[in-house]
């Protein structure tokens, strides 16, 4: 897999802008070994077929590049079996890239491969703000940035985020604390529509969320099976599973591309699209 590229310009402005460079990592090592989140829990005796896992990542991957994505791979690391969620190791705001400060001792390890891994390609960072704070917890909009508010991020990573970006409204949404990330919850797809589940949120985030955008609400099995981890490409185009057919079906009625791909394996651990892809670069 091609892990160079012309140039390394970062930037996100948005969820939804045209993707053009990205981070992955193969599942080359992914193995249910604490139970982490509420997914895990239910698949931890079933465990992870690893193979099928590879297969269906390396179709990911195929997708991304045939939809115009710049592919740069993080190589797996054997004593890492969750580094597959790219997507929570750092974040990008503007031209920022933040790495993250897992809060789980099992994902600690991860930022630094990733750090070493963007020394070595000449790839400026910002080391991770106070606290614990991982990029599913953190959503581009704009001048908003809304950030997940649990167990995985904490309040002193929040007003670190204040101060770094004072130019941003810094948004904290309070999830129930069964919600592994705001973005199993919550993905913004443009600039007026956002998929979210209401039970997630308290009264007042889901207000802000609802005067916000337009939103296609998901069901508790819609939740469960990780509908709302999708991934924008821009121009309205979205992947997601093909086992969410209803909510597939809204996206299209209202405009959206829908291009479905098995995740089936990788959803076990509690993470799908999103989760498994770092935006470096959105225009």
């Amino acid at each position: 897999m091609e892990d160079t590229i012309p140039d390394y310009n970062v930037g996100c402005t948005n969820e939804y802008g045209i993707l053009k460079k990205a981070i992955v990592t193969p599942p080359s090592y992914m193995k249910i070994t604490e139970a982490i989140n509420e997914t895990q829990k239910h698949y931890k005796d079933a465990n992870i077929d690893r193979e099928f896992a590879l297969s269906q990542h390396r179709g990911f991957v195929r997708l991304l590049k045939e939809n115009g994505v710049e592919v740069m791979e993080l190589p797996a690391a054997p004593h890492l079996p969750e580094q597959v969620f790219t997507r929570d190791i750092a974040f990008v705001i503007g031209p920022h890239l933040v790495l993250g400060a897992m809060e789980e001792s099992i994902r600690q390890g991860e930022s630094a491969v990733l750090k070493q891994w963007l020394e070595f390609r000449s790839l400026p960072y910002e080391e991770p703000p106070e606290g614990s704070i991982e990029g599913g917890d953190v959503l581009v909009d704009g001048e908003t940035i809304w950030i997940g508010r649990a167990k995985r991020t904490t309040t002193d990573a929040v007003e670190d985020l204040r101060r770094r970006f004072p130019e941003h409204r810094i948004e904290p949404l309070l999830l129930q604390e069964d919600i592994l990330h705001l973005d199993c919850v919550f993905s913004i797809l443009n600039e007026h529509t956002a998929i979210v589940y209401p039970p997630a949120f308290s009264e007042e985030g889901l207000r802000k969320i609802e005067s916000r955008f337009e939103t296609i609400t998901v069901t508790d099995d819609e939740r469960f099976y990780m509908g709302p981890n999708v991934l924008s490409l821009g121009n309205d185009t979205i992947v997601s599973l093909p086992l969410q057919k209803r909510l597939n079906s809204l996206l299209r009625e209202k405009g959206f591309r829908v291009l479905e791909h098995d995740f089936s394996e990788i959803i076990k651990s509690g993470g799908s699209f999103r989760c498994c892809t770092l935006p470096l670069l959105r225009t």
